[in-house]
C-alpha cells in the first residue's frame, strides 16, 4: 500500500526517507490561516485532515490504494499560535518571547486509507525550553534566515539547536513529524512494511 505524503515540508520527507519508509509527495495549498478562537490544538488537527483530503481530491480518479499522511505543526506559548514570522523584524520578536521559557509544539496528524476513507487522527505534544538567548545571538540567529520559514522561528535540527537545553517528548514531532505516532497511525490501517 503506497504512502502518500500531503506535504511539500523538505523536513517531514528527511523524517520519513530516514525512516526507511517510502512515500510520494502530494503538495498541497490549503488556507491555514487559524479561525478566531480556535486552540492550538483544534487548529493543527484541523488543516492535518484538511491536507489530507486536498491530496485525496488531487489523486482523484486514479484511486489507487493509498494511504494518505496530512500533517500540520504550530508553536504555543501561553495559550497563543505562534505561527511562521512574517519577516525578520517578526522572527526576532518571536525568539525574544520563547528566550528563556518552555513552549510547546502541536503536530496534528491525520491518515486516510484511500479507496474507502479509513482514518485515523492524532495530536503530538511536546514541550520545548529555550534557554536565555541574547538579542546579539537572535539578530546572528535571524541573519541565517534559518527562522524565516519556521513555525515558532527557530529550527531545532540546525542553528536553533544550541539555545535548547531540553525537550519533553517526541524529538521528530519538534522538527515537524512525530515518526512513532505516525508510525503506529499507519499500523493502525493495516500498512505494512514491503520486505
Amino acid at each position: 500500500m503506497e504512502i502518500i505524503l500531503a506535504s511539500s515540508s523538505p523536513r517531514r520527507a528527511e523524517i520519513l526517507r530516514e525512516a526507511g519508509i517510502a512515500f510520494q509527495i502530494c503538495a498541497t495549498h490549503i488556507d491555514e490561516t487559524p479561525i478566531p478562537g480556535e486552540t492550538a490544538r483544534a487548529m493543527v488537527a484541523r488543516l492535518a485532515e484538511a491536507k489530507a483530503r486536498a491530496a485525496a481530491v488531487q489523486i482523484g480518479a486514479s484511486m489507487r490504494e493509498c494511504i494518505i499522511v496530512g500533517a500540520d505543526t504550530t508553536v504555543e506559548l501561553d495559550g497563543e499560535i505562534i505561527g511562521k514570522p512574517r519577516d525578520s523584524a517578526d522572527a526576532r520578536e518571536m525568539l525574544s518571547r520563547l528566550s528563556g521559557r518552555t513552549h510547546h509544539v502541536l503536530t496534528g496528524i491525520f491518515v486516510l486509507q484511500l479507496p474507502g476513507n479509513a482514518a485515523r487522527a492524532a495530536v503530538e505534544n511536546s514541550a520545548v525550553t529555550f534557554g536565555p538567548i541574547g538579542e546579539e545571538e537572535i539578530d546572528a540567529y535571524v541573519a541565517t534566515a534559518e527562522p524565516l520559514d519556521k513555525a515558532g522561528a527557530y529550527a531545532i535540527q540546525g542553528l536553533a539547536g544550541r539555545y535548547i537545553p531540553r525537550i519533553e517528548g517526541c524529538y521528530f514531532n519538534v522538527v515537524g513529524l512525530p515518526l512513532a505516532r505516525v508510525y503506529g497511525l499507519l499500523r493502525g490501517l493495516g500498512w505494512r512494511e514491503l520486505g
